[in-house]
């Protein structure tokens, strides 16, 4: 299939415009394929060739201006169409698609739970393609009405609302002028709960084994939603440009969600089956919030070509967090985005793939895809976060809805954006705009205390990198008053870096940070006396976003081997116990298991890197017995699960179908408990068909899937194989579960094996399956556990001789960067901690 170029897109937008597509797509044809049939009318401004992109399974038929065309002509994706006269066209198009089960194109499900099935489309970037006929590039938006035959007990939702016309026939309202991206249907048997707000239609939708736990939360779903559109109202001078605004939880989805107008999908297992965290929770509102904000970032007006994804997903993701903190209960999102999201951005900012946010070059749709990561969401929403802090939030607003005024229903790109925001300021904006998104890498703020008279000290702050950074420095005291470790905050400096001058502070505090309340991005390091407040006094600050701040700092030593691991376990030993945020709890213990027990000590050091995690949840675990934070309990009963080294207190868990204490084992937890229990050689697959049947839902298949995969058993290891990587049967989840199970440390030598197997069966399957498959392939199904020059050198010899497709390729890079990493921090064995840190 050939992917579209900029120069091909910027070409055929010189030469079209495109006013509307009617479709119709019939639903009804089997379980392979579906109906498509497609009238575009566009109009050539002057006599030229170009091309339509279609990826069939059949093109029965094709007509131009009523004359017939070769469905032969077609070339891979791509229509000729040849001799285009200067004037009004229509270009019909009948076809059979295939529906998808790697969640491209047309994903078909059926529910193992009872039996019925879903279909939804997810037509980014690129896979309009495979539902219907389209000119697929962002700037050539149209009006799109469609229609849908789908069986009689379906429900048919789309971007704008539906009507039931009788027959299983089902119409949609046209849409305002949209990008072919944004395009959505999903259609089956729909558990759905509505109400109105403001005069919109509101809906929410799952698949019918889900509806008790939809209905639970709907109070709360509906809530959120109606607190995120009012505040978008209030910032946004634009109102809600769209007719309804349906949310549906759909399966096996592979992104969080996706800001279709009108009618936003998201992965169901935000219907929470088990039980979660409020942070959970916050999560799930927070994608809420960044989905309603795509609605002006990216739905209203759309980038012009995909370098500018950035203000697409950068604005949606700071303006997720900052409207959920200021309309919602959930008031401390920040803290989750510096724990969970930032980190993110600055892993990928430091690996050979890294671009600038704005990157000046994106050459084809295969290249864009790749840019959806870490910097075009966690990077750049930490820039406009830092832009805000610069430019003030009035003037920041001013200048979007400027932005929003002239390009409405249209196309912008980085150069529009940054011209309406210097309409509402005096300061340099394109000058921030080069030093912030045209620049790509982690600057590092180092303190420099210098001791002045009478026992005063003046602070500089050194920046490793380019960037200016207006932060705020903490000085913290401790209090004397107190014998508990605690520290109080003198004073916040504001600083811009770089400084004219150092800044007097006057007695030297206890401890000194650099971006305290985490206004910019940048790595910070401690001066020798305030590292030491930070391994004795920790937990003692007041602030999470203060202490998400310094445990970062931590992570990024550890990282930059600056830091051992093993005293980055012993502060957490020390002072998690006493954290009282949870996106805290949950960041450090997933760093410190899946990062340094899992891949930066050496297996020699991995036991007691484990038994100290497993004290830490079990300090956590005490210190929860009263119930009166079951959040927090419910964090270290997970993790105390997912670190066990021995079966026996697990297995008796599982046994007993309870904690002690509580909480008792839901699916959830009873799934986690078996996954470790077969790594550990401690369950065997009678125990997992039970489960199964205890659990037949898609979520115990996925569980089930793991398990197998997890058994330290040879046979089991080989059907896991075929199953990934031979067979073309697994769905994008059940692959991922697989993978999940296949590689573990306990069982390195069991799978020795297979690591030189991995990259010629990973490039096969990558080109085979497509772009979904082979990001699951280089992401979830690489050996991360071998720790190893052989693993490294097998990797650089297919990145230079097996010409991986770029998704994977992406992803190997990047895999192969975090291995060498990890060799570097496995071999700065050392517990002296340098004078900065």
């Amino acid at each position: 299939m050939s992917v579209l170029t900029r120069d091909e897109a910027q070409t055929r937008a010189e030469l079209l415009d495109v006013h509307r597509y009617t479709i119709e797509l019939d639903l009804t044809s089997g379980d392979d394929t579906f109906g498509s049939r497609t009238a575009i009318r566009f109009s050539a401004r002057a006599d030229g060739d170009t091309f339509v992109e279609v990826k069939p399974a059949e093109l029965r038929s094709v007509t131009l201006d009523g004359q017939p065309l070769d469905p032969e002509a077609l070339d891979g994706n791509r229509l000729p169409l040849k001799n285009l006269t200067a004037g009004e066209h229509e270009l019909r198009v009948h076809a059979h698609m295939r529906y998808s089960r790697t969640g491209e194109g047309m994903h078909r499900f059926t529910d193992p739970t009872d039996g019925e099935t879903y279909v939804y489309t997810q037509l980014f970037l690129d896979d309009v393609q495979r539902v219907f006929a389209a000119f697929d590039q962002p700037d050539l938006k149209a009006v799109f009405e469609l229609s849908v035959k789908a069986p009689e007990d379906w429900t048919v939702l789309a971007n704008g609302i539906t009507e039931h016309t009788g027959n299983g026939l089902w119409q949609a309202a046209p849409t305002p002028l949209i990008s072919t991206y944004l395009v959505a249907v999903a259609a089956g048997p729909w558990h759905s709960v509505r109400t109105e707000h403001r005069g919109l239609p509101f809906g929410i939708h799952c698949r019918r084994s889900l509806a008790p736990y939809l209905d639970t939360d709907a109070d709360e779903l509906f809530e959120i939603t109606r607190q995120c559109y009012d505040r978008y109202h209030e910032k946004f001078d634009e109102p809600y440009p769209f007719d309804s605004y349906d949310q549906a939880f759909v399966p096996e989805f592979n992104a969080g969600a996706m800001e279709n107008p009108g009618l936003v999908t998201f992965r169901d297992e935000f219907v929470y089956r088990s039980a979660v965290t409020d942070t959970e929770r916050q999560t799930r509102a927070m994608v809420i919030a960044h989905e309603m904000a795509h609605m002006w970032f990216g739905d209203l007006v759309t980038l012009k070509w995909w370098d500018d994804i950035w203000l697409n997903e950068s604005f949606a993701e700071y303006m997720g967090y900052q409207t959920l903190t200021e309309a919602t209960r959930f008031t401390d999102t920040w803290t989750d985005f510096g724990v969970a999201r930032k980190s993110w951005g600055y892993d990928a900012d430091q690996r050979p793939s890294t671009h600038p946010v704005a990157p000046e070059a994106v050459d084809d749709t295969a290249s864009a895809l790749l840019n959806f990561d870490g910097i075009s969401y966690a990077k750049g929403a930490s820039a406009l976060r830092q832009l805000v802090a610069w430019l003030g939030e009035k003037d920041f607003l001013a200048g979007i809805n400027t932005h929003f005024a002239r390009h409405k229903f249209a196309n912008a790109t980085l150069a529009d954006f940054i011209d309406n925001l210097a309409s509402a300021t005096e300061r340099d904006v394109h000058a921030w705009a080069d030093a912030w998104l045209r620049t790509t890498g982690v600057d590092t703020l180092t303190p420099r205390v210098a001791p002045g008279e009478h026992g005063t000290c003046a602070l500089t702050a050194d920046r490793a990198g380019s960037r200016p950074h207006r932060i705020a420095a903490g000085l913290y005291d401790r209090d004397l008053g107190d014998d508990g470790g605690h520290l109080v905050l003198r004073e916040r400096l504001h600083l811009d870096l770089p400084q004219t001058a150092p800044h007097p502070i006057g007695k030297r505090p206890a401890l000194l940070l650099l971006n305290d309340g985490d206004l910019t991005y940048a790595k910070v390091r401690f001066d020798p006396e305030s590292f030491e407040t930070v391994r004795k006094d920790l937990s003692g600050l007041p602030e999470p976003l203060t202490r998400a701040v310094v445990w970062n700092a931590l992570r990024d030593a550890v990282r930059d081997g600056e830091l051992a691991p093993a005293a980055y376990l012993e502060t957490a030993r020390a002072h998690l116990p006493l954290e009282t945020d949870l996106a805290i709890v949950q960041g450090v213990l997933a760093f410190a298991s899946t990062h340094i027990a899992d891949r930066y000590v050496t297996p020699e050091e991995r036991p007691a890197a484990l038994a100290t995690l497993s004290e830490l949840c079990r300090d956590l675990i005490r210190r929860t017995e009263d119930g009166d934070n079951p959040g927090l309990r419910l964090i270290a009963v997970r993790h105390r699960i997912d670190v066990a080294a021995h079966p026996d207190t697990i297995a008796a868990w599982l046994a007993d179908g309870t904690v002690p204490g509580g909480p008792e084992l839901d699916p959830e937890l009873r799934w986690r408990v078996l996954a470790r229990l077969a790594v550990l050689g401690a369950t065997d697959e009678t125990a997992i068909a039970a489960e199964l049947d205890r659990d037949p839902s898609a979520t115990g298949q996925e569980g089930a899937a793991r398990c197998r995969a997890a058994l330290p058993d040879p046979e089991a290891k080989a059907r896991a194989w075929e199953a990934m990587f031979a067979s073309d049967e697994l769905s994008n989840y059940l692959f991922t579960a697989t993978a999940a199970g296949f590689w573990q440390p306990e069982q390195a030598d069991l799978v020795r094996e297979y690591v030189p197997r991995y990259y010629a069966d990973a490039v096969a399957v990558a080109d085979r399956r497509g772009p979904a498959i082979a990001g699951a392939v280089g992401r979830d199904a690489f050996p991360a556990h071998a720790v190893d020059t052989d693993n490294l050198r097998l990797g650089e010899e297919c990145l230079r001789d097996a010409d991986p497709v770029p998704a994977l390729r992406r992803k190997l890079i990047d895999q192969l960067d975090d291995l060498s990493r990890a060799l570097r921090v496995q071999g700065s064995r050392t517990d002296q901690e340098p004078q900065n840190t």
